[in-house]
């Protein structure tokens, strides 16, 4: 007997629960009512796991759902579905359409969000952690550990921990509010900062604002480094910029003692070429886009070579020995090139797209990106450079060019044909301002007017260094790059730009060969 009774009161207690379970949404509180009390339901629901919430709140923000005291429907066009049961219906005549004000959007925006933590897209969940920074608060905050709890991706899950950290800092309980504090002194970005300021304007605990004091110390050390690292790198990448530029005037002007106006216009020749090599990409090879800088360096050196030894041979050749001529006659040279180039391509920037593997940046710190182009830009420098040196150095080219630029009469005596190789030394230089113009196209426009930005600073970075010297070219082109960027901060780019030329002139007065002069037993030596 009294088994029987147990077995029947286990059994209402079954059907209580289960009728608890089929009631635990209550669709229309979510969409009836007054906002508190609707808000309270949709918080409700949301630590439930009904896999139909999610289409429910979305339905209420698409404006698709009425209510009547019989129940709730979703319209979509002609379509009616009684949502509660789950079938097509025909909704009746006092269905009113749901009205949601401000309040109840935000809240249905911030369910959506948080329903859409759950989802397996690991995009959907990203965008939800950033909707949840906006506008997530400390009523969220259980919803946001279940998430966190069950996140498989390391950075998402990280990102989560840093916004249940944040929402704790409005916690009722001084220990929460202390532990938060210390997580978040560990992740040092400016919004942090900026929350835990704000947090301690309001703070009255002493404990409390003690652990908030000293965070905010932590994340602006954080923050300071993350500066003088972003200075130091845009230092180097300046510093690889104006190598680049530099490298090939080192040669025409270091070596040779020609004054080459025009070798900012190779630079725009060779950024040129790059422009043409993408566009043929495009047309015949868009599957192979992302590998169009292959080709680009080799072609973009080639033609730049070229036109460099047909300068050579047609107007230089005849100006050696004389460099106020040679100054003159290259800056027609440049005036005809960028001519040239605004009849062919038109006036305005063409663009020059980037390749996916070159798009974006390395997050070294939250207020430090390393974009992938300039990272890029610095290891290339640093291979010119190699196979400049390895040139001139190592080969029977670099032999030549050498003893032709110290003794020309002696190199000719030796049976060196010296005509063949001011040309060939002359083509090198010109290529490599070619392979400068095809690293400039990643990082900014390529126009007519592109070599004007580069050509004082190239001929700075190669007299500061000392004239036919590569060891001092790269040492001036760093120190130039760093010096530049330093200044840049405290005075602004323009003049930034005047105290290093300044300073450039007044080095020259006291050293006129430069950071490493040539050495020889004669005086032009």
């Amino acid at each position: 007997m009294f088994q029987r009774h147990l077995r029947h009161l286990l059994l209402a207690v079954l059907c209580l629960f289960g009728l608890q379970a089929q009631a635990a949404v209550s669709w229309r509180d979510i969409a009836a009512g007054e906002t508190d009390d609707r808000v309270t339901a949709l918080r409700n629901a949301l630590l439930e796991s009904n896999p139909r919430l999610q289409t429910f709140v979305q339905a209420l923000l698409d404006d698709k759902v009425r209510v009547s005291p019989a129940g709730v429907w979703i319209v979509e066009g002609e379509a009616v579905r009684d949502f509660a049961a789950d079938q097509v219906a025909v909704l009746p005549a006092d269905a009113e359409e749901v009205s949601n004000n401000n309040r109840m959007r935000r809240e249905l925006g911030v369910a959506l969000a948080v329903l859409q933590l759950r989802s397996p897209k690991l995009a959907q969940r990203e965008q939800a952690v950033q909707v949840l920074q906006e506008q997530a608060d400390i009523k969220h905050q259980a919803m946001i550990e279940q998430a966190w709890l069950h996140e498989i991706n390391e950075p998402l899950k990280e990102q989560l921990q840093t916004l249940r950290a944040s929402l704790l800092l409005d916690a009722p309980a001084a220990a929460d509010r202390v532990l938060a504090a210390k997580w978040l002194a560990a992740q040092g970005s400016p919004k942090v900062s900026a929350l835990l300021e704000a947090r301690l304007a309001a703070e009255t605990d002493p404990a409390v604002r003690a652990q908030l004091s000293l965070a905010i110390g932590q994340v602006k050390s954080q923050l300071d480094w993350g500066e003088r690292l972003g200075l130091l790198f845009a230092g180097l990448s300046l510093g690889s910029i104006l190598l680049l530029a530099a490298l090939g005037l080192a040669i025409t002007y270091g070596l040779m003692g020609v004054i080459n106006m025009a070798h900012g216009e190779l630079m725009m020749v060779g950024a040129y070429a790059t422009y043409l090599v993408q566009q043929g990409f495009k047309a015949w090879l868009p599957g192979l886009f992302d590998y169009y800088l292959l080709l680009a360096v080799p072609m973009a050196f080639l033609v730049t070579a070229a036109v460099g030894a047909l300068l050579e041979r047609t107007v230089v050749r005849w100006l050696y020995g004389r460099p106020l001529e040679t100054l003159l006659a290259t800056f027609g040279i440049s005036l005809v090139l960028m001519q040239a180039v605004r009849s062919l391509f038109g006036a305005q920037n063409v663009a020059v797209e980037n390749p996916a593997w070159l798009s974006g940046g390395w997050a070294v710190m939250s207020n430090l990106t390393l974009p992938f182009n300039r990272l890029a830009i610095i290891v290339f420098a640093a291979l010119v450079l190699g196979a400049v040196a390895w040139a001139l150095s190592r080969t029977r080219l670099g032999l030549f060019v050498r003893g032709v630029t110290q003794n020309r009469a002696m190199a000719s005596c030796t049976g060196v044909n010296t005509a063949r190789i001011d040309t060939l030394a002359f083509a090198l230089g010109s290529g490599i301002a070619g392979l400068a113009g095809c690293a400039l196209s990643q990082i900014g426009n390529v126009g007519p007017d592109l070599g004007q930005s580069y050509i004082v600073d190239s001929f700075l970075v190669v007299v500061t260094g000392g004239v036919g010297q590569l060891a001092g070219t790269v040492w001036a082109a760093m120190g130039l790059g760093l010096i530049n960027k330093g200044l840049e901060g405290y005075t602004g780019a323009v003049l930034a730009k005047i105290i290093v030329l300044v300073a450039v002139v007044a080095f020259i007065q006291k050293r006129p060969s430069g950071l490493f002069a040539l050495k020889g037993r004669s005086a032009e030596a």
